[in-house]
């Protein structure tokens, strides 16, 4: 019976090795030279210590040890950071591009630390003053999803900024996973920017996003179509959010020529394609809603009602 299952197991590797000539294109063989997904994971979460001390990895800080806990961590980042930065340099080196120092550019990131936690201070400002169920920013910074993946999108973007390669886009992709907010690091996106609930929503790469923004559940940022391809890059495919705009949950926004110009609202389910006045309110009419009961149901209804029940019902 070992004999059989052998033999059954050689003829799958044999059947896998024929894909694998087949299509080299999907197959890396020097898995050394590789970014290493599972070192960004950790890259991010010591960021998160760095950018939010005390609420994450070591607790009992002082004013004393803050010093200490921060440079030990930056000189982690630093050292790690590099390395990643390294390999993905590696998918740009037949561009042309200037060849930069991994180690120059992983400085540069940490230097924008300091203007990334101003963002994201005003981030969890605008989420605490934005949400009535919130009872402290510590609940925000500890536990909102949309705080999470604001904090991954601006530090991503600062990399895609920096023009590294690939790990950005990692680094979102892995916020998507764990938030199911969806934030293109290449999106620009203002100051006091608030997600309430955001499972769903979706910001493409060239969206402009401006201050004073919230987005809520299920949002797309989009474009208008896809069927260009890569004949598309680099054009203007998503649409541009202007100030204090408020967009409400299943909302669709699509289009590089879209402008939604300051002040607007647009309510839940719209699917807006063209430009938006500033201080507009879009909705869409509210279908009509019809209720049937079968004989039981309305039955049980009339019984309900007979004993009171409704009475109690707010």
């Amino acid at each position: 019976m070992r004999k059989q299952s052998d033999t059954r197991i050689k003829e799958l590797v044999a059947l896998l090795l024929e894909s694998y000539e087949d299509h080299q294109e999907i197959i890396k063989v020097d898995t050394g030279s590789q970014i290493n997904r599972s070192a960004l994971i950790a890259i991010i979460e010591k960021l998160r210590c760095i950018i939010f001390p005390g609420y994450f990895g070591k607790k009992n800080i002082t004013p004393v040890s803050l010093e200490y806990y921060a440079g030990d961590l930056l000189e982690d980042v630093q050292f790690n950071l590099s390395s990643q930065i390294e390999q993905a340099l590696l998918h740009r080196r037949d561009s042309g591009a200037p060849a930069v120092p991994a180690e120059d550019i992983s400085f540069a990131f940490l230097a924008r630390l300091p203007c990334v936690r101003e963002y994201l201070a005003m981030d969890v400002s605008a989420s605490f003053d934005g949400d009535p169920a919130a009872f402290s920013k510590d609940e925000i910074i500890s536990s909102y999803p949309g705080i999470y993946a604001i904090m991954v999108y601006r530090l991503a973007h600062v990399l895609y900024e920096l023009e590294v390669p690939l790990i950005p886009r990692i680094m979102t992709e892995y916020a998507h996973n764990v938030t199911g907010i969806d934030i293109h690091p290449g999106a620009r996106i203002g100051h006091h920017f608030f997600i309430d609930h955001g499972t769903g929503i979706v910001i493409g790469e060239t969206t402009i996003i401006g201050n004073y923004v919230k987005l809520y559940q299920g949002v797309t940022l989009g474009g208008l179509s896809t069927r260009g391809g890569q004949t598309m890059k680099g054009l203007k495919r998503h649409p541009t959010i202007e100030d204090h705009v408020t967009i409400y949950s299943g909302a669709s926004i699509l289009g590089g020529a879209t402008v939604v110009g300051e002040g607007v609202v647009i309510g839940s389910n719209a699917f807006v394609t063209q430009s938006v006045p500033e201080k507009t309110k879009v909705s869409v009419k509210n279908p009509e809603l019809q209720y049937k009961m079968d004989e039981r149901s309305n039955w049980e209804f009339k019984e309900l009602r007979q004993e009171g029940f409704w009475d109690y019902v707010i």
